[in-house]
């Protein structure tokens, strides 16, 4: 599954959303590694944010970007795990008209590859609403790593062969 370099990239304008009750912007290295590789990637950061692990602020949040014109994705990292402060998918699963649960299962079966069976406690999730792609990540570095690198990179890349999730982003909100 080559990249069709004959087509012009297409940048994305992606959003990134920690969730945390204790990181800041000093201290994000999840956030930092989604960042640093969209942007390596050729993606623009529209935003980033910070908010607790709290589920109406994760659903503001997310609402806030979908409603955005300027973002195309949102990428958050945390909240994902099985702990009662853990409501990120809860959350993202209220504001999706369309799940995509393909992205959980294959972040699942590649992290397997790398931690075992420790690979069931991620509740990664992804996701559509209002024509903005919604990816939720686990809160470690060497998860957003995995999730990018084997999954995100080549979805949010038009010249990924066969298909891909940007070129399908005209059509996402068709009636």
């Amino acid at each position: 599954m080559p990249l069709n370099h004959d087509r012009p990239f297409l940048p994305v304008n992606i959003a990134l959303l920690t969730v945390s009750d204790t990181r800041s912007f000093d201290d994000d290295r999840s956030g930092n590694t989604l960042q640093e590789r969209a942007e390596a990637a050729g993606h623009k950061i529209a935003a980033r944010k910070i908010v607790r692990d709290e589920f109406a602020d994760i659903v503001a949040q997310l609402k806030a970007w979908i409603a955005d014109p300027e973002v195309d994705v949102v990428l958050s990292t945390g909240g994902t795990g099985v702990t009662g402060r853990d409501v990120t998918p809860e959350a993202f699963h209220s504001v999706y008209e369309k799940e995509i649960a393909g992205f959980g299962e294959l972040f699942r079966w590649q992290s397997y590859e790398k931690i075992g069976t420790s690979t069931i406690q991620s509740r990664a999730t992804a996701g559509v609403a209002g024509g903005t792609y919604l990816f939720a990540l686990p809160g470690s570095p060497g998860a957003c790593r995995d999730g990018w690198d084997g999954i995100l990179v080549h979805q949010l890349d038009n010249r990924w062969r066969p298909c891909n999730f940007v070129e399908l982003m005209p059509r996402l909100q068709e009636k």
